[in-house]
């Protein structure tokens, strides 16, 4: 298999700087409107990249849930490998790739916990399946096989089954805000020629704009 002749050429869209505006945040909920009107399948995936200890990356995907003028928003296990992380190193970086458009975004910030309220709220909107399944798992932890998880899974449905009120969220899990420094729209273009527009965070909360070399 010659996996170097693999290649696409992008021809769908350009990005110019009086596009994207001032604001990467708003202009982004545009990308992402347009990714979903597109019916993109998992528009809201993402990319988490953390690091450890040792300064090693560790990458895999999330889904955002909610975005504000802040930042972006998921939920997860605080006590999964990458919540420890993000405990110690509050730096991460998120990347959304949606090939159908030839876009992708890059993003840089700092990370931190929502208020337990606001996890709360939505941990209590997901369906009961998930919310058995976030007490359900250790997530990260080393388990014997999947028959662990099977008969916590069974317990829990049975208790939900008598008394529905006993499936509460956890206190290990909840939300995650991701507040930017540094967002980088990507717009494929014709041989490798990509448009490239970032937004870096200044001291007075402004953001600089300027075009990077694809």
């Amino acid at each position: 298999m010659d996996i170097s002749s693999i290649r696409v050429e992008y021809k769908q869209k350009a990005l110019s700087e009086e596009e994207v505006g001032l604001d990467p945040i708003v202009f982004f909920e545009k990308w992402f409107k347009d990714a979903i009107d597109s019916q993109i399948s998992e528009s809201n995936a993402m990319t988490l990249a953390t690091v450890d200890d040792a300064g090693i990356p560790h990458a895999r995907i999330v889904l955002l849930k909610e975005i504000n003028s802040k930042g972006f928003v998921f939920f997860t296990n605080y006590q999964s490998n990458k919540g420890k992380q993000m405990e110690k190193h509050n730096k991460v970086s998120l990347l959304f790739f949606w090939k159908e458009l030839e876009r992708q975004v890059r993003i840089e910030g700092r990370v931190e916990k929502i208020s337990a309220e606001e996890s709360e709220e939505y941990f209590n909107s997901r369906p009961l399946g998930s919310r058995i399944g976030a007490l359900a798992s250790p997530q990260s932890q080393i388990i014997k096989s999947r028959d662990v998880l099977e008969k916590k899974q069974k317990q829990l449905e049975e208790q939900a089954a008598s008394d529905p009120s006993s499936i509460q969220r956890p206190e290990h899990w909840g939300g995650y805000i991701v507040k930017p420094y540094f967002m980088e729209f990507w717009q494929g273009r014709e041989s490798r020629l990509h448009d490239r527009i970032a937004f870096e965070k200044l001291a007075d909360s402004n953001w600089k704009i300027y075009r990077l070399a694809p």
